[in-house]
């Protein structure tokens, strides 16, 4: 897969002192969507930001499509289209003029069948002579994606696009995306909704304090972190966990209908047999049993939890 985005030792220090990333090295590939998780400060935005040519960094290269971010803006930005967190709009404008505005500002030739058919991706066809301002917070984003995409950019940045949006509009914009992935673009998103990167995004990186101490295909970080959940629905109610079974340090959950042993499944051992013949052994009976993998949001929860410890730990130090 051809590079489109190249970061290369990337670092942004405000001038209060604050560090806001740390040196980062990232490759993106063409057609690649990729998921950005991180907490809120954790560098996201400033990333995505600097990246976009809108701030300046501290030290370090970014190149859009082997176009310079900061020796050759002009060309670099043709390139990017950016979807931010805030809605920022002429409130007085139509949808329709607004949106082919936007493509002028690129340096594009009009092309109303392109705007009007991006407009009907988007369900905003029936709103395109409507003011913006008369518009609704959902709408309006889609205002905002549509603006981003007028020019055809080769890369897309979406910045927390769903964030407190509808459930409609959330599944137009990923049938977009997919939609979009498929012709070749590039789409690079934040989110808080992990479950989305864990359906839609190629690779997964998860960034903290400005650094980005994780990088992975999401299929291959699911199964190099994931951990499998065995639940067994029992017959009768335990009161308590038997001592007996403390190897395998299961938990009861349902007011001791269900008991739970959380297991690795890479090990060529896991666990669940033995499990199973000392559960038979002690003469405990289950209905039912089913395993569940854990999600990449639990993961990052883990990871999270795994670098805050490591603070403490550094600090008692």
């Amino acid at each position: 897969m051809a590079p489109v985005i190249e970061i290369t030792g990337l670092t942004k220090t405000y001038k209060s002192g604050l560090q806001a990333l740390k040196p980062i090295d990232l490759t993106i590939g063409k057609g690649e969507i990729f998921a950005l998780l991180g907490p809120n400060g954790a560098g996201k935005t400033t990333l995505i930001s600097i990246t976009c040519g809108i701030v300046t960094p501290t030290a370090g290269t970014v190149t859009a499509d082997g176009h310079d971010i900061q020796k050759d803006y002009r060309a670099a930005r043709s390139k990017i289209g950016l979807v931010p967190q805030e809605l920022t709009t002429d409130a007085f404008e139509t949808v329709l003029a607004t949106v082919s505005f936007s493509r002028g500002l690129f340096g594009r030739a009009p092309n109303p069948a392109f705007i009007e058919q991006l407009l009907r991706d988007l369900s905003l066809w029936d709103k395109r002579n409507d003011k913006l301002r008369t518009l609704s917070g959902g709408m309006k984003r889609r205002v905002m994606i549509a603006k981003a995409l007028s020019h055809e950019p080769d890369i897309l940045f979406l910045d927390e696009p769903t964030a407190g949006v509808d459930v409609e509009l959330r599944r137009d914009m990923w049938n977009l995306v997919r939609g979009l992935r498929d012709k070749g673009v590039t789409i690079i998103l934040t989110t808080h909704y992990i479950e989305e990167a864990e359906e839609m995004a190629d690779r997964v990186g998860v960034i903290l304090k400005g650094e980005l101490i994780l990088v992975e295909q999401t299929a291959t970080l699911m199964k190099k972190l994931g951990k499998k959940t065995l639940t067994l629905n029992l017959q009768e109610p335990l009161a308590a966990v038997p001592p007996e079974l403390a190897e395998w340090s299961p938990t009861l959950k349902a007011e001791g209908n269900e008991l739970e042993y959380v297991f690795d499944s890479n090990l060529e051992k896991t666990g669940v047999p033995s499990l199973l013949r000392r559960l038979s052994d002690l003469g405990i009976a289950f209905k039912d049993l089913h395993t569940s993998q854990s999600s990449l949001e639990d993961i990052f929860v883990s990871l999270v939890h795994k670098d805050r410890a490591g603070d403490r730990t550094g600090a008692a130090a």
